[in-house]
């Protein structure tokens, strides 16, 4: 592969927090970057060189976009498989359109997983109310109904008991396309990021446990509090996903941990996870200095921690008007994302604490 060198622009499809990080890691490399977005003033456009104000599809904002980079990444998995189709006509999109579409469609991803000999809870298809009164006949109650796609932080998502209406449940979705998910007994909830090169290189960050309030992700501890088989396990997993999606890039799994040690696959996103923001100030290389190394060709980073544990707290809606409570604190790391509206559960930035190493 041609390295794409210090001095280049990297073109990211996207412009929230994810974004904004990726371009200031990418900074300090060396890179410019410009946003493709179709969100006016995102947090991403005040760091970038350049922000496009357009939706994904609008052929002319992406030749346009074309133009003014040498490769383009995701900060977002919701983007149309053909905008990358157009764009990769072009220059380098990494990740491509198979990880894309795999993330992005449950359907997709669940069937990936298990293709690939990666356990998920059990699942169906739901395509109407007939599929998903079958589905529940065989995998019983509890269980959750979700949206094929664009569901995110418990959006799109119904919890299904035996008292529940099949038919108002389905309904409630406003969609054509689902899954019916089988309850999972676990432990806890971990996840495990993954760089990996076109050169097919991986570095692996050590799985976290995720702590989530109201279906959105609260706290992560750095390294999970798993035996360290466990946690191999996990990251095998991760790598073992990476490879047969022949992904460049970045990809996050996220994982069930049950309370007999299995692992359960729950979903993946590949690019930069919130799950992952610990590294900024935990790790050798933070996964967005990792992602641009990645997408341009450099070696990859180490992922080794640089404390002997990181904890990770997303502020959520109000809670950033805390900082300068925070910023008294010597232990911690505040990075605020530049929103310019609060609103209950929007994340508005993060603050990281990390345990030193004796």
């Amino acid at each position: 592969m041609t390295t794409i060198p210090p001095g280049s622009t990297i073109g990211i499809l996207g412009g929230g927090q994810l974004g904004r990080m990726t371009a200031m890691a990418a900074a300090r490399l060396g890179y410019d970057c410009v946003v493709l977005t179709p969100t006016e003033d995102s947090p991403a456009a005040r760091v970038v060189r350049e922000a496009i104000v357009a939706p994904y599809d609008d052929p002319a904002a992406l030749a346009a976009f074309a133009f003014k980079v040498d490769v383009v990444t995701l900060e977002f998995e919701n983007v149309p498989a053909e905008a990358l189709d157009l764009l990769a006509t072009r220059l380098p999109v990494r990740p491509g359109r198979l990880a894309l579409e795999t993330a992005q469609d449950r359907i997709r991803e669940k069937a990936f997983f298990n293709t690939v000999g990666i356990d998920t809870a059990p699942w169906h298809p739901v395509h109407g109310v007939d599929d998903l009164r079958a589905a529940l006949a065989d995998l019983g109650t509890p269980a959750v109904l979700k949206t094929a796609r664009l569901g995110y932080d418990g959006k799109g998502q119904t919890r299904m008991d035996a008292t529940t209406d099949p038919a108002a449940a389905w309904d409630s979705l406003g969609t054509d396309a689902a899954i019916l998910e089988g309850f999972v007994d676990f432990a806890m909830e971990v996840s495990v990021i993954v760089a990996r090169g076109a050169d097919g290189h991986m570095e692996t960050y050590d799985a976290v446990q995720n702590i989530h309030e109201n279906h959105i992700l609260k706290t992560t501890i750095a390294p999970a509090p798993l035996p360290p088989g466990q946690r191999a396990a996990a990251r095998l997993l991760a790598r073992r996903a990476a490879e047969a999606l022949d992904l460049v890039g970045l990809l996050a799994v996220e994982m069930f941990v049950t309370p007999d040690g299995r692992l359960r696959a729950n979903e993946m996103a590949p690019r930069p996870h919130n799950s992952g923001h610990w590294t900024l100030d935990g790790a050798v290389t933070d996964q967005f200095e990792q992602l641009a190394r990645a997408v341009c060709g450099l070696p990859l980073g180490s992922t080794a921690p640089i404390g002997r544990s990181a904890r990770m707290t997303n502020l959520l809606g109000n809670a950033a008007t805390d900082w300068a409570a925070i910023l008294a604190d010597p232990a911690a790391k505040l990075h605020l994302y530049g929103k310019r509206e609060a609103r209950a559960g929007r994340k508005m930035g993060h603050v990281t604490r990390v345990e030193p190493k004796d």
